[in-house]
């Protein structure tokens, strides 16, 4: 399995659980959220795709104008295969996101879990961020490439004594004014680790960063809210930890809710 497409292609030889021909995706649906941390300058501004299946919610996160909101009546009901063949990218993500986490929900994986605590959006996601930095293990002073810039994220990098190298394709700078690039391989080739959103699953990215990792054999750590279960599939095959948060997300509650904390000594 080298990348998505071959996660795709075996999910469709029933290599990971029931036929998705014959698993039905109950329910499409498109959440558009924009929001900015007190203190802050940025306003985040994201739309998500989710698929149920069973019990399981899968997500993928796309940019503005990408897909057209009608096509949650179209897929509503549809079977998981026919939207792995043919959705648009943000589609097959998030169904084959929700058919991983209906066969092996994270609930029931064993994997650490940090409760995040109820407060408002600044306190829950420096927590989080909190929660992701303590997945790396690096020396002070490493460098680490963040593609997908939060802000919070950045100060928890540093706190661990590590420096970000942030990219992110709608970012300048972060909070405290370091110029963000647009170029992956401007971090890649020079980071002693990578962290990267799940975002990258939906924008395509995802398998240029894992294959570099693989190449240059540094860590690579997953936050994931899109592609939870998809990220996790590839621990231990170039993928270092996963910081899976599956839908509802923290950001859409002000109560405790759970990061599910994989890593590759676990796989």
């Amino acid at each position: 399995m080298t990348g998505v497409q071959g996660l795709v292609d075996r999910v469709l030889d029933g290599g990971h659980g029931p036929p998705p021909a014959e698993v039905t995706a109950t329910s499409v649906f498109w959440v558009h959220h924009g929001t900015r941390l007190a203190g802050g300058t940025t306003t985040y501004r994201n739309q998500y795709l989710l698929v149920r299946v069973g019990t399981a919610f899968g997500a993928c996160g796309f940019e503005a104008g990408e897909v057209d909101p009608g096509i949650c009546a179209d897929a509503s009901g549809a079977p998981v295969a026919d939207l792995l063949r043919t959705g648009p990218p943000a589609l097959r993500i998030a169904a084959l996101d929700a058919y991983l986490a209906s066969v092996a929900p994270h609930r029931d994986s064993g994997a650490a879990v940090v409760t995040l605590p109820a407060g408002p959006p600044e306190v829950r996601a420096r927590a989080r961020d909190a929660a992701v930095a303590s997945l790396l293990d690096v020396a002070p002073g490493a460098r680490v490439a963040l593609i997908g810039v939060v802000n919070p994220l950045v100060a928890a990098i540093r706190e661990r004594g590590a420096e970000p190298l942030p990219c992110d394709l709608n970012l300048a700078a972060t909070q405290w004014g370091d110029p963000v690039t647009r170029d992956m391989a401007d971090v890649l080739d020079v980071a002693d680790a990578v962290v990267a959103t799940g975002m990258t699953l939906g924008n395509g990215t995802f398998d240029v960063i894992l294959a570099r990792c693989r190449d240059r054999g540094i860590p690579l750590i997953v936050y994931a809210q899109t592609g939870s279960a998809v990220a996790r599939a590839f621990l231990g095959t170039g993928v270092t930890a996963v910081s899976a948060e599956p839908f509802p997300f923290s950001q859409f509650s002000a109560d405790p809710t759970a990061l599910h904390l994989y890593t590759d000594k676990d796989h």
